[in-house]
């Protein structure tokens, strides 16, 4: 610890006189040279200077005297950023005005406007057929921005704004980024605060792979990401920065607009939250630039010879400066610069207007120029802090408003106001009916956009998809070994690994897939696969590895194909992401399969594969350790008896539970055929497996139809002329073949067994019938493809997930009687053996099952169903296992 007292005050006065030489003399660049080498000092004999002293002042970190010159005509950008600033309010006041309670945000575009207009005029690089354009992070809240300068460029016209957030019928602009809804218009939803953050590391981590395996030429791409300093508070928003620093990701660029506030009031009121976040980024290794001051504020700092200055900014809290900015300049004057002498004496020649000029530097075009040229010149991931005002000018009632984010409406005298503050001289019938503005063709401003546009490759955001590598679809020939039966005994697992690895041997394809893993590729059974294509690492392995004696030794290399994120699930989804979307934002299809264990993936990451349903994800999800009986020593947080439910809420998402290992292959050749195809469908694919190891049976002719639709007949055990039907999947299925023959042998009871690989699948076919059935009541009714299956005869279903999986299919069962066996309640170690008995899904729980329905029925008599209950040892009294 540092000393708290100043032990020797002559000494310390003498540094500090040296320094104020050094400044004189040779400058603030030299100063700062001397202050890095001693602090590199102090690292060197294990002092950790930055617990101790702050040196994060609150001033731009580009000194005024390198900005840059303006390629640009200021006085035309000006005028242009303007009109998309009032388009914007108008957007959300004209569907506000509709009274249908549509919402939208009328504060946060004004503030970012102009460093937007920079970066469009300037930086942004479109995506065409021969280039491979920018990929832009927009933040969500800022869209009414976006469509207003589209308007501008002729992409849009006055019906789709007049159509903001109305999108049931046509024309309509979505309230926020999202793909799924304008699929060529944004690459990616951002406004789940906190996963555009995360998604752009990782995308462009992404581009760095395919970028090192020769897939993609090395370009001067950039990722951008627009987020919002109140959205930095989501965990997603900072968790993986340290990744980007590992990563070497200098094609990274965060742009965080800190206004200051969040939905609700300040961030950080009694702090700085420009300099948290400087804390955090420099912490984590990347280039931190500050944008805090405007052009207005150069003289002072230049005539400030006292330091004052800097002292008072750094004094002066978030609460403090987003206040200042409701007030007037009287109020300015003698609250913040009259705080010290020396800063007071500093603006005495300035007036009241002259003060509240002293602008940000956000709403500066040329330090917005200058530091967006610095960033993208830099040799680390870059994050911009530029300081901002919510509502900028948009007058008193509105700038730095607590309640400004909930703002939907202005009246005659505000608009007539933020239009003036503009310079737009609009006409006052035009200010009332609300009109837009857009320029005609032979102005120079329209031709100014085309130009601008047309020099950075077009127009953005865009999503036009060229394809640039075809392949051959695998053949479901590749897979017939597997159609065979297996001669030992095998898990599903296992069964998917046997796949992978023949997908990999095929040439058409072997480059584009994607294997991803957080850390678990040993209990996977894929270490394997270490040595044969590599992990990726941009360092390659400058180590020799532990176990490189081995065959399956840890093998990283730059041009490794395995993405092993470490145990790191948003991370690896967010990879998974980037490689499902590739055909989108790279041009370049890729086939990723991410394998995780089950109980980590919609339950953990939910959110994000909600987003990759919006961003037309395509690609395998495989939940492995499946089932909540089927991972029995793991216990309650690793046994997973739902995803499932959470995968069916997606309706891109395509769920299956398999049970053997032909089932698994003709899905698998399935989804690529479905997502790489002729017809290229936007779908996604979440398969469970288990680890359980069984005897795999041969396939019999003519059910892959069958298995692709959800259900197909297994067996058909004949008895006396009582018969039951018997519905299981995953795991369980072998429960239920072992309850059939039991039923057989000991009650001469008939049975046709049934393996499900989708109840889902089933459900959305039978729910997609029933609705056109409704729609047209006077044509031929449609039939659900399970009435074509089933017959009208009792039912039982048994699953390894909760009963509510199953029950989805149960209304449109030919036969109202069925019960319904499920693992709900929580999970526990113990063996698959009493996990199954606890949870009322072995073989005897169906058995008794069935004789319930059949005694009801009057199959049976009852002394038959009291007689199996004392025969497979069914307590009465045992506890329910979903309460337990």
């Amino acid at each position: 610890m540092f000393e708290k007292k100043d032990i020797d005050p002559i000494e310390t006065n003498e540094w500090i006189q040296s320094a104020k030489s050094i400044i004189n003399k040779e400058g603030y660049k030299r100063f700062n040279f001397i202050i890095n080498k001693i602090i590199k000092h102090t690292y060197n004999i294990n002092i950790n200077i930055n617990e101790n002293i702050k040196l994060n002042n609150y001033i731009n970190t580009i000194n005024y005297k390198y900005d840059l010159k303006y390629p640009g005509n200021i006085l035309i950008e000006k005028k242009i950023c303007s009109v998309i600033r009032w388009n914007a309010i108008i957007i959300v006041l004209k569907a506000y005005n509709k009274k249908i309670d549509l919402g939208g945000h009328i504060a946060s575009f004004q503030s970012i406007a102009i460093f937007y207009e920079v970066c469009f005029n300037h930086f942004f690089k479109a995506s065409n057929y021969n280039n491979n354009g920018d990929i832009i992070f927009f933040q969500g809240h800022t869209s009414p921005g976006i469509y207003a300068r589209a308007f501008l460029e002729g992409r849009l016209n006055e019906c789709h704004l007049n159509n903001f957030r109305q999108e049931v019928f046509e024309n309509g602009l979505s309230s926020y980024p999202h793909p799924k809804l304008m699929p060529n218009f944004w690459q990616f939803p951002t406004v789940s605060m906190g996963l555009g953050a995360i998604n752009a590391i990782y995308q462009a981590k992404f581009l760095k792979y395919i970028q090192n395996r020769s897939l993609k030429k090395k370009t001067q791409q950039k990722v951008y990401v627009f987020l919002g300093d109140g959205e930095m508070d989501e965990p997603e928003s900072k968790g993986a920065i340290t990744i980007a620093t590992r990563e070497k990701l200098n094609n990274l660029i965060f742009i965080i607009n800190c206004n200051l506030q969040r939905l609700d009031g300040p961030i950080n009121g009694n702090g700085k939250i420009i300099n948290e976040l400087e804390g955090i980024f420099n912490g984590a290794g990347w280039k931190v630039l500050k944008l805090i001051w405007g052009s207005n504020w150069d003289k002072l700092f230049k005539t400030d010879k006292s330091g004052k200055l800097i002292r008072l900014l750094n004094e002066t809290n978030d609460g403090d400066y987003q206040n200042f900015m409701t007030k007037n300049g009287a109020y300015i004057r003698k609250n913040f610069f009259g705080r010290y002498k020396e800063t007071y004496k500093l603006v005495e020649k300035l007036s009241d207007d002259e003060i509240l000029k002293l602008n940000r530097g956000g709403h500066d075009f040329i330090k917005i120029f200058t530091v967006m040229k610095k960033a993208i010149n830099s040799n680390k991931p870059t994050v911009i802090l530029v300081h901002t005002i919510k509502g900028y000018g948009m007058g008193k009632n509105f700038e730095s408003q607590n309640i400004i984010h909930q703002v939907k409406k202005m009246n005659f005298k505000e608009l007539y106001y933020f239009q003036k503050k503009l310079k737009l001289n609009i006409n006052e019938n035009k200010i009332k009916n609300l009109n837009f503005i857009k320029f005609k063709k032979n102005t120079k401003e329209y031709k100014y956009i085309q130009k601008k546009r047309k020099l950075l490759n077009g127009f953005i955001p865009n999503r036009n998809i060229y394809i640039n590598n075809k392949f051959n679809i695998p053949s479901i020939l590749n897979f017939k070994n597997l159609f065979k039966k297996q001669k030992k005994k095998i898990s599903t697992t296992t069964i998917f690994i046997k796949i992978l690895k023949l997908l990999l041997k095929n040439k058409s394809i072997t480059k584009y897939l994607v294997p991803i893993i957080s850390d678990e590729a040993r209990t996977f059974g894929m270490e394997n696969l270490f040595r044969q294509i590599g992990i990726y690492n941009p360092n390659g392995q400058k180590y020799t590895p532990q176990d490189i004696n081995n065959f399956s030794y840890y093998k990283e290399d730059k041009h490794g194909q395995i993405l092993q994120e470490g145990i790191n699930e948003s991370g690896a989804i967010s990879s998974w992401l980037a490689a499902a979307t590739s055909y989108s934002v790279h041009n370049l299809q890729m086939i990723p399969f991410y394998i995780f264990y089950s109980m980590f993936g919609f339950q953990r990451i939910g959110d994000l594969l909600w987003a990759a349903g919006d961003q037309q994800a395509k690609g395998f999800l495989i939940g492995a350790t499946s089932g909540r009986t089927t991972l029995n020593g793991e216990g309650l947080q690793h046994q997973d008896g739902h995803s499932h439910i959470y995968s069916l809420t997606i309706p891109n998402c395509i769920s299956y539970d398999p049970t053997y290992a032909y089932e698994l292959s003709i899905i698998i050749q399935n989804g690529i055929k479905r997502m790489y195809g002729k017809k290229k469908e936007n779908i996604y694919y979440y398969i469970t497996i288990t680890n359980e190891n069984y005897y795999m049976p041969k396939m019999y002719n003519n059910i892959k139809y069958n298995i692709l639709k959800g259900i197909y007949k297994l067996d058909s055990l004949k008895g006396s002329k009582i018969k039951i039907q018997l519905l299981g999947s995953g795991a369980i299925l072998r429960n239920i073949r072992k309850a059939a023959y039991i039923l057989l042998s000991e009650y001469n009871i008939s049975s046709d067994i049934f393996s499900v690989t989708s109840f889902t699948e089933i459900a959305r076919n039978n729910q997609d019938c029933e609705r056109w059935n409704f729609l047209n009541p006077n044509k031929k009714s449609k039939i659900p493809f399970i009435c074509k299956i089933l017959n009208n005869l009792p039912t039982i279903t048994a699953t390894d997930y909760i009963k509510l999986f199953s029950e989805q299919i149960f209304k449109f069962l030919p036969n109202t009687h069925y019960i319904n066996l499920g693992t709900d309640g929580f999970g526990r170690s113990d063996s698959r053996s009493n996990l199954r008995y606890h949870f009322e899904i072995n073989s005897f729980y169906i058995i008794i099952a069935t004789l319930n329905i059949l005694y009801k029925l009057n199959k049976i008599n009852k002394f038959i169903l009291y007689n199996a209950f004392l025969k497979f040892n069914i307590n009465f009294k045992k506890k329910n296992p979903r309460i337990l």
